[in-house]
């Protein structure tokens, strides 16, 4: 049985007067690559933000090691890696100066960051470009730098937001193949994405959100059996329109 990494207790996020998560409750296991699923605006990124403690909840809380992360966030944040969306690179420097600067940012010293950068630089492949700024590098490339760069510190659990977003098939491909590979390290992968076939193909389980609220939590080959349907973007489309007639109905009730 999978040990839980993390355990999220009703997690509720408001931005004024709009609630944008609804009170999740969410495990997330050790080793596993667990996919946020939903359309624009579900609060996947929200709570990704959230579990890699960029935003603060409004309420509820996050266990790690059978204790609040809020008593002791700088630990919790060494085993934490978070890319974004879109890469956040330091384009003035070089590939090489990103690593040893994001390996001082989580106090490595110089021996371990040297030793670091030396085996990120032959698992990615980094060797041509790493004297190179980070301005040269095409999409594809700068998003398996960023991955790269998470990894200097060999956090635990890495949060990718919308890693593929944009790039096309053969490079999508290609980053699913990095991804299957930090599990098969070990780390937890925690996936924010709205392309239905990534997921499908990668997680082990998909926590399927809607309008702040989980859905579904269960493994691809679950859910296509249970609702018979041949992908998991045939599920998601079915439990979407059912979202949206209840939805509907309730309005119609209300008047």
């Amino acid at each position: 049985m999978s040990k839980m990494l993390l355990t999220l207790k009703n997690i509720r996020k408001k931005y004024n007067d709009r609630e944008v998560l609804k009170g999740i409750n969410l495990e997330i296991q050790e080793g596993e690559i667990l996919s946020l699923l939903g359309v624009n605006g579900a609060g996947k990124t929200t709570l990704s933000s959230i579990i890699a403690t960029l935003h603060p909840a409004t309420s509820g809380d996050i266990f790690w090691n059978g204790k609040s992360i809020f008593d002791d966030l700088l630990n919790y944040r060494r085993i934490i890696g978070f890319c974004p969306q879109k890469p956040n690179l330091e384009t003035a420097l070089t590939l090489e100066e990103n690593l040893i600067f994001a390996g001082r940012y989580y106090g490595l010293d110089n021996a371990a960051i040297k030793q670091r950068v030396a085996e990120l630089v032959q698992k990615f492949n980094l060797s041509t470009y790493l004297k190179s700024n980070a301005s040269i590098l095409s999409g594809g490339f700068k998003q398996r730098f960023v991955i790269a760069r998470t990894l200097m510190h060999s956090p635990k659990l890495v949060i990718l937001d919308e890693p593929t977003v944009g790039l096309d098939p053969q490079i999508r491909h290609q980053l699913w193949q990095v991804i299957r590979e930090l599990k098969q390290s070990g780390i937890t992968v925690l996936l924010t994405t709205h392309y239905l076939d990534e997921a499908d193909a990668l997680a082990d389980r998909v926590c399927i959100i809607d309008a702040g609220a989980i859905m579904t939590v269960d493994t691809p080959a679950n859910l296509k059996s249970i609702h018979q349907k041949a992908s998991l973007e045939e599920v998601f489309l079915k439990l979407s329109s059912a979202a949206d007639e209840t939805v509907d109905n309730n309005r119609k009730e209300s008047v």
